[in-house]
């Protein structure tokens, strides 16, 4: 599962130290798991498109296509330097970040636990087969998640700017 013992021990003092040992099992499960690459995960809420375009095209367009509309960037996480860091290697991944503040906002104000979930994350990842796919949450689901009442409106919006964002993957 690890590749590393000294990780694998190293990673199992901290979840001793981090809580009951019933934790532990599924915790270690999980982990194992998601070190292992795969095409696709299923995953509730999340729409998932093919780019058109190869993996650092794909990002480019859709950071162009963000600073074009004027919405903050915020930030970058590259996952696949992450896992290499830790001795995991995965398929190519960065999660994108970023906002609209005058409408995210006012999500957290309906219910300050969906900060959870803004700023907005657009995830790139290329599977085995070298396809690129864009994904991002499916805002109904997520208003649905924190119970967002009286948001239909910002929503809608926020939907509608995503899948344009998205769109630019697309020829």
């Amino acid at each position: 599962m690890f590749r590393s013992t000294k990780l694998h021990k190293k990673f199992l003092a901290v979840l001793l130290l981090a809580g009951p040992a019933t934790v532990v099992t599924p915790l270690v499960t999980t982990v194992a798991k998601a070190a292992t690459p795969v095409a696709s995960a299923p995953a509730q809420g999340v729409i998932k498109q093919k780019s058109d375009f190869a993996f650092d095209d794909t990002v480019d367009r859709i950071k162009a296509d963000i600073a074009k509309k004027g919405i903050r960037f915020f930030d970058e996480i590259d996952h696949t330097a992450l896992g290499a860091s830790a001795d995991l290697p995965i398929n190519r991944s960065k999660l994108l970040l970023f906002g609209n503040p005058p409408l995210g906002v006012q999500f957290l104000q309906a219910n300050p636990v969906a900060g959870l979930d803004w700023p907005v994350r657009m995830l790139v990842t290329q599977d085995d087969d070298g396809a690129v796919w864009v994904s991002w949450s499916d805002f109904r689901f997520v208003a649905n998640r924190y119970q967002l009442a009286h948001r239909d409106k910002q929503i809608a919006m926020a939907s509608e700017v995503a899948a344009s964002i998205a769109s630019s993957t697309r020829k």
